[in-house]
Protein backbone atom coordinates (compact mmCIF):
# COMPACT_ATOMS: atom_id res chain seq x y z
CA UNK A 1 0.00 0.00 0.00
CA UNK A 2 1.86 3.48 -1.08
CA UNK A 3 0.67 6.50 0.78
CA UNK A 4 -0.24 9.80 -2.10
CA UNK A 5 0.89 13.15 -0.88
CA UNK A 6 0.11 15.97 -2.57
CA UNK A 7 3.25 18.73 -2.60
CA UNK A 8 2.83 22.01 -4.50
CA UNK A 9 5.56 23.49 -6.32
CA UNK A 10 7.22 26.91 -4.98
CA UNK A 11 8.21 29.09 -7.85
CA UNK A 12 11.72 28.87 -6.57
CA UNK A 13 11.67 25.48 -7.21
CA UNK A 14 12.41 26.52 -10.86
CA UNK A 15 15.95 26.58 -12.37
CA UNK A 16 16.78 28.44 -15.25
CA UNK A 17 15.66 25.73 -17.65
CA UNK A 18 11.75 26.56 -16.54
CA UNK A 19 11.63 22.87 -14.44
CA UNK A 20 12.33 22.01 -11.19
CA UNK A 21 15.87 21.52 -10.35
CA UNK A 22 17.65 18.46 -9.09
CA UNK A 23 18.48 19.65 -5.53
CA UNK A 24 14.61 20.88 -5.50
CA UNK A 25 13.46 17.22 -5.59
CA UNK A 26 15.41 15.96 -2.96
CA UNK A 27 13.64 18.82 -0.75
CA UNK A 28 10.50 17.83 -2.06
CA UNK A 29 11.06 14.30 -1.51
CA UNK A 30 12.05 14.89 1.85
CA UNK A 31 8.17 16.86 2.49
CA UNK A 32 6.59 13.70 1.84
CA UNK A 33 8.80 11.45 3.96
CA UNK A 34 8.38 13.84 6.53
CA UNK A 35 4.76 14.39 6.43
CA UNK A 36 4.56 10.57 5.80
CA UNK A 37 6.56 9.51 9.12
CA UNK A 38 7.08 11.79 11.31
CA UNK A 39 3.51 13.54 12.63
CA UNK A 40 3.27 14.95 15.86
CA UNK A 41 -0.20 13.55 18.13
CA UNK A 42 -1.69 17.22 17.20
CA UNK A 43 -1.40 15.22 13.40
CA UNK A 44 -2.68 12.60 14.26
CA UNK A 45 0.32 10.52 14.35
CA UNK A 46 -0.99 7.25 14.20
CA UNK A 47 -0.58 4.27 11.19
CA UNK A 48 -4.30 5.30 9.59
CA UNK A 49 -2.79 8.51 8.83
CA UNK A 50 0.42 6.89 6.98
CA UNK A 51 3.36 5.54 8.31
CA UNK A 52 3.77 7.81 11.53
CA UNK A 53 5.07 5.93 14.37
CA UNK A 54 8.29 8.49 14.71
CA UNK A 55 7.30 11.17 16.77
CA UNK A 56 7.89 14.72 15.32
CA UNK A 57 9.28 16.05 18.68
CA UNK A 58 12.09 18.00 20.34
CA UNK A 59 14.01 15.52 22.47
CA UNK A 60 12.63 12.36 20.40
CA UNK A 61 14.38 8.95 21.73
CA UNK A 62 15.09 8.27 17.38
CA UNK A 63 17.20 10.24 15.30
CA UNK A 64 16.66 9.56 11.56
CA UNK A 65 19.91 9.59 9.17
CA UNK A 66 19.50 9.12 5.46
CA UNK A 67 22.07 6.83 4.56
CA UNK A 68 21.66 6.27 0.64
CA UNK A 69 19.78 8.35 -1.80
CA UNK A 70 19.09 7.24 -5.60
CA UNK A 71 16.98 9.60 -7.68
CA UNK A 72 15.78 8.74 -11.65
CA UNK A 73 14.54 11.58 -13.46
CA UNK A 74 12.26 10.14 -16.06
CA UNK A 75 10.81 13.32 -17.57
CA UNK A 76 11.51 17.31 -16.41
CA UNK A 77 8.92 18.39 -14.01
CA UNK A 78 7.24 22.25 -15.42
CA UNK A 79 5.63 24.44 -12.86
CA UNK A 80 2.22 23.78 -12.25
CA UNK A 81 -0.43 24.97 -9.71
CA UNK A 82 -1.75 21.75 -9.12
CA UNK A 83 -0.03 19.53 -6.47
CA UNK A 84 2.30 16.89 -7.43
CA UNK A 85 1.10 13.43 -6.21
CA UNK A 86 4.27 12.01 -4.53
CA UNK A 87 3.65 8.08 -3.69
CA UNK A 88 5.35 6.63 -0.98
CA UNK A 89 5.81 3.13 0.26
CA UNK A 90 9.18 0.95 2.22
CA UNK A 91 10.57 -1.25 -0.05
CA UNK A 92 12.81 -2.93 2.57
CA UNK A 93 12.80 -3.48 6.07
CA UNK A 94 15.84 -4.71 7.45
CA UNK A 95 17.24 -4.22 11.02
CA UNK A 96 17.87 -1.07 12.05
CA UNK A 97 16.97 0.74 8.32
CA UNK A 98 14.40 0.78 6.25
CA UNK A 99 14.31 1.45 2.24
CA UNK A 100 12.03 4.49 1.74
CA UNK A 101 10.70 4.44 -2.26
CA UNK A 102 8.69 7.03 -4.23
CA UNK A 103 7.46 7.64 -7.49
CA UNK A 104 6.94 11.64 -8.35
CA UNK A 105 3.44 11.91 -10.43
CA UNK A 106 2.34 14.89 -12.05
CA UNK A 107 -1.49 16.12 -10.69
CA UNK A 108 -3.71 13.54 -10.20
CA UNK A 109 -6.77 15.53 -12.21
CA UNK A 110 -4.28 15.74 -15.33
CA UNK A 111 -2.95 12.99 -17.44
CA UNK A 112 -0.52 11.73 -14.29
CA UNK A 113 2.82 12.03 -16.11
CA UNK A 114 5.84 9.96 -13.98
CA UNK A 115 8.55 12.48 -13.66
CA UNK A 116 10.70 10.13 -11.07
CA UNK A 117 11.24 7.50 -9.12
CA UNK A 118 13.67 7.47 -6.03
CA UNK A 119 14.60 5.94 -3.07
CA UNK A 120 16.26 7.12 0.47
CA UNK A 121 18.01 3.93 3.47
CA UNK A 122 17.46 5.66 6.50
CA UNK A 123 19.20 4.27 9.73
CA UNK A 124 17.45 4.73 13.00
CA UNK A 125 19.66 5.96 15.96
CA UNK A 126 19.09 6.10 19.34
CA UNK A 127 19.62 9.53 20.50
CA UNK A 128 20.80 9.43 23.78
CA UNK A 129 24.01 6.54 22.54
CA UNK A 130 24.00 8.30 18.49
CA UNK A 131 24.10 4.21 17.33
CA UNK A 132 21.73 2.51 15.27
CA UNK A 133 18.71 1.47 17.00
CA UNK A 134 16.85 -1.76 16.20
CA UNK A 135 13.38 -1.46 14.41
CA UNK A 136 11.11 -2.22 16.93
CA UNK A 137 7.81 -5.11 16.73
CA UNK A 138 5.43 -2.25 16.90
CA UNK A 139 6.98 -0.45 14.14
CA UNK A 140 7.53 -3.02 11.75
CA UNK A 141 4.19 -4.72 12.40
CA UNK A 142 2.70 -1.01 11.29
CA UNK A 143 5.30 -0.16 8.84
CA UNK A 144 4.61 -4.03 6.94
CA UNK A 145 1.15 -2.76 5.56
CA UNK A 146 3.27 -0.31 3.85
CA UNK A 147 5.58 -2.62 2.29
CA UNK A 148 5.96 -3.68 -1.46
CA UNK A 149 8.14 -4.31 -4.01
CA UNK A 150 11.37 -1.73 -3.90
CA UNK A 151 11.23 0.82 -6.74
CA UNK A 152 12.67 -0.41 -9.84
CA UNK A 153 15.31 1.75 -11.27
CA UNK A 154 15.31 1.33 -15.69
CA UNK A 155 18.51 3.33 -16.73
CA UNK A 156 21.13 1.53 -15.28
CA UNK A 157 24.06 0.63 -16.76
Amino acid sequence: MRVHVPIHLRWGDLDAYNHVNNVELMRLLEEARVRVFWRSAEEGGDVDSGMALIEAEAGSDTITLIARHEVEYVRPIPYQRQPLDIQVWIGKLGGASLEVNYEVFGPTDSDHPLYARASSSIVLVDASTSRPRRITDEERAAWTRYLEEPVVFTKRG
